[in-house]
């Protein structure tokens, strides 16, 4: 990585350092780390069709092209084609960055059970796979487990997504602490909040339904 470039690029001079990589990859074609820069900048950025289409053209002029595969994974993936993603990390070694694409993925494709094998071998486990195996649990409705895992993720660490499902979890066992929960990803972020009511709405359904039910 171009240590220069990169300071640029955090200094939100974005278009200039995008510029530079272009620059460094017309003079030297074959050096796998300027694509890998510019394409994780391309892929930070949403141009994730860019970026696609860069590792592409890479691919037939790097010696080793597997070494590109994992951000065309994520290319791949970002744009809704997930078993071309899974074909790429299938070609290359089990990382956690790849255990933790992998499952991201099988979770995509309604394959929960196959996302929880990949997510539970990831050794460094950080806010990011709590999130991820909160999200597989979920999928699987094992609301104990789900609740289990993103209450793992400090609470200052929480974004609008994480209180919303903590709510969620707890909405069948403890309303009065799911609804705080609830309140707190609409303070955070209530665009996301309103979004999340109308996407988890038939689960938020079935559980006051059953509440009825059993009142």
């Amino acid at each position: 990585m171009d240590k220069e470039i990169a300071n640029l690029y955090d200094a939100g001079k974005v278009d200039r350092a995008i510029h530079l990589l272009v620059k460094k990859i017309d003079q030297h074609p074959q050096k796998t780390e300027n694509y890998l820069q510019l394409s994780t900048y391309l892929i930070e950025q949403g141009s994730f069709d860019q970026a696609q289409k860069l590792l592409e053209e890479a691919e037939h002029l790097v010696k080793k092209p597997q070494e590109l595969f994992y951000n065309l994974a994520v290319c791949y993936y970002m744009q809704g084609e997930f078993d071309q993603a899974l074909t790429l990390l299938d070609q290359i070694p089990n990382d956690a960055l790849t255990l933790y694409q992998k499952a991201l993925t099988y979770l995509k494709l309604g394959q929960g059970q196959r996302a929880l094998a990949f997510a539970l071998t990831i050794k460094e486990v950080d806010n990011r796979v709590y999130e991820l195996l909160g999200d597989i649990w979920l999928s699987l409705g094992d609301m104990q487990q789900a609740l289990t895992s993103y209450q793992k993720i400090p609470e200052q660490q929480r974004t609008a997504k994480i209180y919303f499902l903590l709510g969620v979890c707890l909405l069948n066992e403890n309303r009065d602490q799911a609804e705080e929960f609830f309140d707190q990803a609409k303070q955070l972020d209530e665009k996301y909040y309103q979004h999340a009511r109308d996407q988890y709405a038939a689960i938020l359904k079935m559980i006051n339904d059953r509440e009825k039910k059993n009142g």
